[in-house]
Parts: C-alpha cells; sequence; structure tokens
C-alpha cells in the first residue's frame, strides 16, 4: 500500500522534501492542496509539479533523473530549417495563451485522455494572468499550428506543454522560447520527465539532486523585466531569437 502525504490546505507553501519522493512510481511525492497561485508557484520553485488524471486527486512529482532542455544547446537545424523553407510562419510571445493551452489539452491522433483537466487549464491561465505563466505561439497566417507554455520562476523556465498542429510547429515553439531565454540568461527549461520526443528534441536528464540544486540557485535570480508579448511579430524561424 502506498501512504502519501497529504497536503495541508492552509499551508500552499509547504511540501514533503522532494528527496523523499516514492521511486515506484518515480518521483510521486504528495496528494491533496489545490492549484492556486501560491501553491503551484512554491511547488516549482521547490523542484515539484502537478500531475494528474480526470478523476484523480491532485498528484505532486518530483521525479529521479529529471529532464531538462538546455537552451545554450537548442538551436533550429538544417533540418528544420528546410522544413520550414518557404512556409509563411511566424512566431509571437503571450499573445494566444489560452489557446495553447487548450491545443495542448486536446486529444492526440494516438489516441488517450489527457492530463491537462479543465481545472489546470484555469490554474494556469490565472498564473498566466498575473505574469507568471507564458507561451510562445506559432502561426500560419491567423491559424495557430504550434507552441508551448509554461512557468516562470526566477530564471528558471518550467515547460509544461507543447503542441503541433503541421508537423514542425512544436519544435519551432520551442527553439524560440530557448532563444528567447538564452538572450537572456536562463540556461534551462525544466521538461520534467523524459519520454522520447523530448530526448528526441535534444533534451538531457539530470540527477534529481542536481536539478534541485541549480534550480534553488535560478528561482532566486531576477527574471525577466517587462512583458514578454513585446516579443511579437519581429521573431522570424531565421531570426538570432531561435537561431
Amino acid at each position: 500500500m502506498i501512504r502519501l502525504p497529504l497536503l495541508e490546505s492552509s499551508a500552499p507553501d509547504r511540501f514533503p522534501d522532494p528527496r523523499s519522493a516514492l521511486r515506484d512510481p518515480n518521483g510521486l511525492l504528495a496528494f491533496g492542496g489545490d492549484l492556486s497561485p501560491a501553491r503551484l508557484l512554491a511547488a516549482y520553485g521547490q523542484g515539484i509539479f502537478p500531475w494528474y488524471g480526470e478523476g484523480e486527486p491532485i498528484l505532486w512529482w518530483s521525479p529521479d533523473p529529471r529532464c531538462v532542455f538546455r537552451t545554450d544547446a537548442l538551436r533550429v537545424n538544417r533540418s528544420l530549417r528546410r522544413q520550414l523553407r518557404g512556409k509563411p510562419w511566424r512566431i509571437s510571445v503571450d499573445q494566444a495563451f489560452d489557446a495553447v493551452i487548450h491545443a495542448c489539452a486536446a486529444p492526440r491522433e494516438e489516441g488517450g485522455g489527457t492530463w491537462i483537466v479543465p481545472e489546470m487549464m484555469a490554474a494556469y491561465s490565472a498564473l498566466h494572468r498575473l505574469g507568471h505563466a507564458h507561451s510562445v505561439e506559432v502561426w500560419d497566417d491567423a491559424r495557430l499550428v504550434g507552441g508551448i507554455y509554461g512557468v516562470a520562476v526566477g530564471r528558471l523556465f518550467c515547460g509544461e506543454s507543447m503542441f503541433s498542429a503541421e508537423s514542425g510547429g512544436s519544435k519551432l515553439a520551442l527553439m524560440a522560447l530557448a532563444g528567447l531565454l538564452r538572450q537572456w540568461g536562463w540556461p534551462l527549461i525544466d521538461a520534467q520527465v523524459a519520454n522520447a520526443h523530448t530526448l528526441g528534441l535534444g533534451a538531457e536528464e539530470m540527477p534529481r539532486e542536481d536539478y534541485l540544486r541549480e534550480a534553488a540557485r535560478l528561482i532566486i535570480l531576477p527574471g525577466r523585466m517587462g512583458s514578454w508579448a513585446s516579443h511579437s511579430s519581429p521573431i522570424q524561424p531565421g531570426d538570432r531569437g531561435c537561431a
């Protein structure tokens, strides 16, 4: 029988030590609580994130190892440039956050449900309105063809999900995000749990202890000043922002 700590509703910043998370299932740490902005920001700052399905209690995780992208290692490679050649795509930032999260929550072609349940969409949209959650969008004229969203804490970006409506859409959104963060001195994008897709895009696995140490350093650094949305239309697939 699995015994997990129940989070207290009166203490949104209190979590068990991530190092006490279960090995099987990998990283399961606690349950309960809520998805308030204060609790979500406290969780990400401590290397913890929510992940659960429809009809389940809120589950909190901190897996070992942790999957991350290093922003200085992500660039638009030749194959993606060839794929994008001739496409009139443009990139924006924080112009369609709700549309991106809804697209990420939509059923995938391979079938299966989604872990981005309605209460999660509402919670991250609230974080976005408060200036803590951000999205990068890829457009073909007025059609959204790709995007990624996540949470910024200090100089750590915690990626949540990405989608493609056209081949290359999510990859370009990721590369554009990495390019902006690299310019601002943000070294990591947290990708939580590795899979074949993220590893194929250039992610790597980092021991949880190393990740927690790096996250603790980054979250106390000053983050991005001003509006992320100011980086809208000028960014194009071949620009320095995503090169």
